[in-house]
C-alpha cells in the first residue's frame, strides 16, 4: 500500500514564480534554501524542547550577538529621553505633599473606618506603619513587606496625603474642631452613603496609574488589621506630557476648570490654604464632593447655553467679558441690550460672590471619574468629577461658596452631588515621626 502523504498535493498549475527570480542555470544561493520546518518537524521539536532549554538560552544569546546592538528604527531618538517615572516628591516637611503639588494624572481616594477594638495606641501603631511605607513608596523604594517590590521602582511623582475624620480624633482622645463635621444638607444634593464620610482618608496620586494601584494596595494591607474600607474613588486627568505644565485642565464638559485657583508656591496660596494656628497649623481642611455630570443632557445644550452657564468661553476659558483665560473679569459689563455679559446665574459669578460684595477663595484640585452606567438606565456612562478643595477656613471660605451655588447656579441643571466628606489634613512630619503625631500627641 502506498503511504498516504501528510497532505494532498497541490494541483499542478505550471511553473511557480519565485519572489526573487534567479537564472535557472545558475547555482542556487545558500540563502535561497527553504529552511522552514514541516509539520512533523515542529511536532518533533516540541517533544525535545524541555531537554534543550540550556541550548535554547545559549541560542538566544547568540542570536542577539549576531543581530548586533543597533536600536530598532525610531528607538534611537528615545534612548536618551528622561523617564518621568523616576521623578519623586518629598514626603517629609512642614506640609504634606499632595495639596500644593501640581496635580498628577491619576488618583485614588481611600476612606477607611476604624474597627471597634482599635484604641488610641492602635491608631498610633497604624499611622506609624502607614507613614513608614508611604515614605518609602514615594521615594521609589518598596514598602517594608512589599510582595511586588518591582512595582515600587517608578514613583512618577507619587504622593500620599493623610486626612483625619472626626471619628479618628474622638477615638484618639483629641478635641474635634468645630468645622470637622459633615456639610449641611443642600437642596441640590442626592447623597449616597457609599460616597460619604470616613474616619481616615488616604489620597494616593501619581502620574502613573500602576504606581497608584500598587501603592493603594500596600497601604490597604498595612491598615486592614485596624480599619475596614468605607469607600474608594478613582480619578484621572490628562496623562503626563499631554499638555504643557501649568495648563488649566478641562473637565468632562469640555470646560476649562480652575482658572481662579491661587498660584502654587505663592504667599496668596499659603493664606488661602494653610491653617496658621492650633493643632492643625501647617495643615488644612479638605472637602471631597462626588458630582455626577449629566453628559447626555449636556450634549443637548448649544454652545451659548454652555457658555452662559459658566460665564466663560468654551474655546479658551476666558471670561465672557474678556478675550484670554486670565483676563480681568468685568462683572459690570453689559450687553447691547443692557443685560450682564456674565449672567447672575453663571457659575463663575456665583462662586466668586461678587453680588454679595465678598470674594471667597478655595484651592480646587479636582479629578474626573467614569464608571459603568447603571443597568437599564439608558445612559452611555456614569461620569463626573471628584471635586476636591482645600482651604484654611472651611466655614468662612467653602461653605458660603457652596451655599451660593446651591441657591442659584445654572450648572445645577447638569450636575448632582452624590457624595460628600470632610477631613482635617494634619501638617507634615519630619523623619522619624508619623503623620499626625503633632495633632495626636501634642
Amino acid at each position: 500500500m502506498t503511504p498516504r502523504p501528510d497532505r494532498d498535493p497541490l494541483p499542478d498549475t505550471g511553473p511557480r514564480r519565485h519572489a526573487n527570480p534567479r537564472p535557472d542555470n545558475g547555482p542556487r544561493p545558500e540563502a535561497d534554501h527553504d529552511t522552514r520546518p514541516g509539520r512533523r518537524g515542529l511536532l518533533l521539536a516540541g517533544t525535545a524542547g524541555a531537554s534543550a532549554l540550556g541550548v535554547g538560552a545559549a541560542a538566544i544569546g547568540l542570536d542577539r550577538a549576531l543581530r548586533g546592538s543597533a536600536p530598532a528604527p525610531g528607538m534611537a531618538d528615545h534612548a536618551e529621553a528622561p523617564l518621568h517615572g523616576q521623578a519623586t516628591l518629598p514626603f517629609h516637611g512642614e506640609h504634606q505633599s499632595g495639596v500644593g503639588t501640581p496635580a498628577q494624572a491619576s488618583s485614588t481616594y481611600l476612606a477607611l473606618d476604624l474597627r471597634e477594638e482599635v484604641d488610641r495606641d492602635g491608631i498610633i501603631r497604624m499611622l506609624r506603619l502607614l507613614t513608614d511605607d508611604a515614605a518609602r513608596l514615594t521615594q521609589g523604594r518598596p514598602a517594608l513587606a512589599d510582595t511586588e517590590p518591582e512595582l515600587a521602582t517608578a514613583p512618577a511623582r507619587l504622593t500620599v496625603t493623610f486626612g483625619f475624620g472626626p471619628g479618628l480624633l474622638e477615638r484618639a482622645g483629641v478635641e474635634v474642631p468645630a468645622w470637622l463635621a459633615p456639610l449641611p444638607a443642600f437642596e441640590i444634593d442626592e447623597l449616597q452613603e457609599e460616597f460619604c464620610d470616613g474616619d481616615l482618608l488616604l489620597q494616593v496620586a501619581a502620574d502613573d496609574p500602576l504606581t497608584v494601584s500598587h501603592t493603594a494596595r500596600m497601604l490597604l494591607k498595612d491598615s486592614r488589621a485596624f480599619t475596614s474600607v468605607r469607600w474608594v474613588q478613582q480619578g484621572f486627568r490628562r496623562a503626563h506630557g499631554t499638555e504643557r505644565p501649568g495648563v488649566t485642565q478641562r473637565n468632562l464638559f469640555g470646560q476649562v476648570d480652575g482658572t481662579a485657583n491661587p498660584q502654587l508656591d505663592s504667599n496668596h496660596f499659603d493664606t488661602v490654604v494653610w491653617i496658621d494656628e492650633g493643632p492643625f497649623a501647617g495643615g488644612t481642611s479638605m472637602v471631597i464632593r462626588r458630582i455626577r455630570m449629566d453628559l447626555d443632557g449636556w450634549d443637548e445644550a448649544d454652545p451659548t447655553a454652555r457658555e452662559q452657564s459658566t460665564g466663560t468661553k468654551l474655546s479658551n476659558g476666558a471670561p465672557l467679558s474678556g478675550t484670554d483665560e486670565f483676563d480681568h473679569v468685568d462683572f459690570e459689563k453689559r450687553s447691547e441690550h443692557g443685560f450682564p455679559v456674565i449672567p447672575e446665574f453663571a457659575h463663575m459669578r456665583r462662586a466668586r460672590g461678587v453680588d454679595e460684595g465678598v470674594h471667597d477663595e478655595i484651592f480646587r484640585r479636582p479629578y474626573n471619574y467614569e464608571a459603568p452606567p447603571a443597568p437599564g438606565s439608558g445612559a452611555l456612562s456614569e461620569s463626573g468629577q471628584i471635586f476636591t478643595s482645600f482651604q484654611a477656613d472651611l466655614l468662612g471660605q467653602f461653605l458660603p461658596i457652596q451655599q451660593r451655588l446651591a441657591d442659584l447656579d445654572l450648572l445645577n441643571l447638569w450636575t448632582t452631588p452624590i457624595g460628600s466628606a470632610v477631613f482635617a489634613i494634619p501638617p507634615g512630619c519630619e523623619e522619624g515621626q508619623y503623620v499626625g503625631q503633632s495633632v495626636i500627641e501634642g
